[in-house]
């Protein structure tokens, strides 16, 4: 089927860089300088402090236009539902951070008042997260092990096991909060886009990884260490099949039963979201069958299970974090901070854009530092968000933050009035439930084949993170999959994929002469394009594809030129061959010549043309090129290492009588070649040409021009 197509035609000189600017005044714009930023920084006005209020509390900006009839039921519903799902989670997680079970609940209400007030995002739902649960853990185990004395720390003396633990956890949630805020105070919210969709899938790939096997002790009821640092996956998996014989039957089959029966109802959940109001909260009807069967068997006592035991009732007094936990523990937790915030973050962006509105990078940040603040201070470990936990919120109804406090309420009610009826409740099923919800991560794996058909540099990173925090952990892993992703953004830049560029005839477009069948290719001349930044680490790479698009080494032909010349004046001075100057040549310039440094021991006063026929002595390499086109249209910035490069590439061109021009540059990059210089006698801004199609009519035009058949002429080289 033809399509039908609009035509257009323009009718305009052809013009260059330096005749446009004659033709069309140009507006030379005003840089502000730092001092500008700040004065207009500090000064404030009414409008400015209120528009400072709402962007600090952003709550009575939605609070506002909160719709009551509309929202408050699909709130208070959503938030009921997504209250249970926090409970049995936070009761859960709190198992991957080595604390006791009831510290989970802390988690799911403190940091949730605060982030009521100071967040950005409606719908996600603030509390514990599994992978940062198992960072803080890991800071935990290292500090105050299963086995053996506790690390030498101040503030440890009259404490028991699990009181030292809460310490650690709060004083490293604590840190990881200042981390948070003070990365929001200084605007460095931007930091998140350095954390790629595929280096986060790796990594908290690796993590289910490390907290499927950090489960594995509580689904086979055995007691084993907790071990951490570098290839701790190993070590773990290794202790746990040293005592694979000891398993507790009971704890298995109860495990077992609870993971088949939570993943039936959640892929039932998936396939019948459409007609379900809220998913059903199948985590909970589980662990209340769990604790009435578990109490009602006494299976602490008849099989040997481990229970949660007793629950905390009610909170207890704040406390403050501990200083020589923040020397021991600052590197765990600067990256926490960042994985907590960038998982929030991502999750968050989904919803905002579903949704239509707007969040803030930079107030996420400080939300959630004050809200790991706050919470650290009352005995809760790292909060963030979860996405199933967060999917149920929106789900069932939820519009704003009002479900998010509701949800929290859940949590203080159990936690101050129904603790106790969970205390019978096996470590087994917690450990069911947090192995179950790992479905969505472990799923991740998926990606791989996906990645290395389409790009394999992402494919790399993917791998290179998992591998890097599986094998020596996730803090490690971390700044390994970093590493590995600026290694890509290197590795893209410094070597682009270059193109030599053709006409599509009867058009003004230029496309790659490898894709298209029906092309024009200009005898002469090259259309080069350079798809990147040019910088000091890809100079020499595009020096060498450039010289391999062309057919030869510009430099090498000037040399061998040089030489030529050198003999073509021996011939004159000797006269051989009846070879006189008249016949060669008709006018002499005695001003000289202008060669490459090396090479000024001849001094024939004339330009040769080297493509016509020389003496049968005298043999160059032919140079079938006479203009070069450099597609700057893709260069985003240039660097003076760079530049420099770029100035003497084209000065071994232009001196082997190839005609040079630069089209489509950017502003930055017109300005930055004017400033530093660029320009002389033998590189004029002349070659500057403001369209593809611009410079290929003139070198067109001038090639009509172009003299043929004569061996040497009048101008100076």
């Amino acid at each position: 089927m033809v399509t039908l197509r609009k035509q257009y035609a323009v009718v305009r000189p052809v013009y260059s860089e330096d005749s446009l600017a004659e033709d069309h005044n140009k507006v030379y714009r005003q840089r502000k300088t730092i001092v500008d930023h700040m004065r207009e920084y500090l000064t404030w006005d009414s409008k400015r402090a209120k528009n400072a209020a709402v962007s600090l509390l952003p709550v009575i900006g939605w609070m506002r236009t909160y719709r009551v009839r509309e929202w408050l039921l699909g709130d208070v519903v959503s938030g009921i539902s997504t209250g249970m799902v926090a409970i049995m989670q936070g009761l859960a997680f709190s198992l991957l951070a080595s604390l006791p079970p009831s510290y989970g609940l802390y988690t799911a209400f403190f940091p949730m008042l605060t982030y009521f007030f100071l967040g950005t995002s409606r719908h996600i739902s603030v509390g514990s997260f599994p992978v940062l649960s198992l960072m803080v853990g890991a800071v935990v185990t290292r500090l105050v092990p299963e086995v053996g004395p506790p690390a030498n720390i101040t503030g440890f003396e009259n404490l028991t096991q699990d009181q030292q633990r809460v310490l650690v956890a709060s004083s490293v949630t604590f840190l990881m909060g200042i981390f948070q805020l003070a990365m929001g105070i200084f605007q460095v919210g931007f930091i998140v886009v350095y954390l790629s969709d595929t280096l986060v899938s790796g990594f908290t790939t690796a993590a289910a990884i490390h907290i499927l096997v950090s489960q594995l002790k509580f689904v086979l009821g055995l007691t084993v260490p907790g071990i951490n640092g570098p290839l701790s996956v190993i070590y773990t998996l290794k202790e746990i099949f040293d005592q694979i014989t000891s398993t507790n039957i009971c704890d298995l089959v109860m495990s077992i039963v609870i993971m088949m029966v939570v993943f039936i109802v959640k892929e039932l959940n998936e396939k019948y979201k459409a007609k379900l109001p809220v998913p059903i909260p199948i985590e909970v009807f589980m662990t209340v069958i769990a604790c009435g069967v578990s109490y009602g068997f006494n299976f602490q006592t008849r099989y040997d299970v481990a229970v949660v035991g007793k629950m905390v009732s009610g909170y207890e007094s704040p406390i403050a974090p501990n200083m020589e936990v923040f020397q021991e523990s600052a590197v765990e937790a600067f990256p926490s901070a960042i994985v907590g915030f960038a998982v929030a973050f991502s999750v968050a962006k989904v919803y905002s854009i579903k949704h239509d509105y707007t969040i803030d990078g930079n107030q996420e940040l400080i939300a959630f530092g004050v809200s790991n603040i706050f919470g650290a201070s009352f005995r809760s470990f790292a909060a963030s968000t979860a996405l199933s936990r967060t999917a149920v919120q929106e789900s069932s109804g939820g519009k704003t933050q009002i479900a998010g406090l509701i949800s929290a309420m859940m949590a203080m009610i159990v936690t101050l009035a129904l603790g106790f009826l969970l205390e019978p409740l096996p470590t087994s099923v917690l450990g069911a439930l947090v192995i179950i919800n790992l479905k969505g991560m472990l799923m991740q794996f998926r990606e791989i084949p996906y990645l290395w058909m389409r790009d394999k540099p992402e494919c790399v990173v993917w791998v290179g993170t998992c591998l890097g925090a599986t094998l020596l952990g996730l803090d490690l892993g971390l700044a390994v999959g970093l590493g590995v992703e600026l290694l890509t953004v290197v590795y893209r830049t410094q070597f682009p994929r270059c193109s030599v560029l053709a006409n599509i005839p009867g058009t003004d477009l230029y496309k790659d002469h490898k894709d298209y069948m029906h092309i024009s290719e200009i005898q002469g001349v090259k259309i080069f394009r350079i798809p990147s930044p040019i910088y000091f680490a890809n100079i020499d790479f595009l020096r060498d594809k450039l010289v391999e698009t062309v057919g030869f080494n510009p430099l090498r032909v000037l040399r061998k030129r040089n030489k030529a010349l050198r003999k073509i004046n021996k011939l004159l001075q000797k006269k051989e061959d009846a070879v006189t100057a008249k016949e060669l040549f008709g006018a002499t310039d005695e001003s000289g010549m202008n060669m490459e440094e090396q090479d000024r021991s001849s001094d024939l006063p004339f330009r040769v043309n080297w493509r016509a026929e020389l003496p049968v002595d005298v043999t160059v390499p032919r140079v079938d090129l006479h203009s070069l086109i450099l597609d700057f249209s893709a260069v985003s910035f240039l660097d003076i290492s760079a530049l420099k490069g770029l100035k003497a590439v084209l000065k071994e061109f232009i001196r082997v009588d190839v005609e040079v021009y630069i089209v489509s540059c950017d502003v930055s990059i017109l300005e930055k070649l004017h400033s530093c210089r660029f320009f002389d006698e033998e590189i004029l801004t002349s070659m500057l040409f403001p369209s593809l199609h611009d410079a290929m009519l003139h070198v067109q035009d001038k090639s009509k021009d172009r003299g043929r058949g004569w061996v040497l002429a009048e101008s100076r080289l």
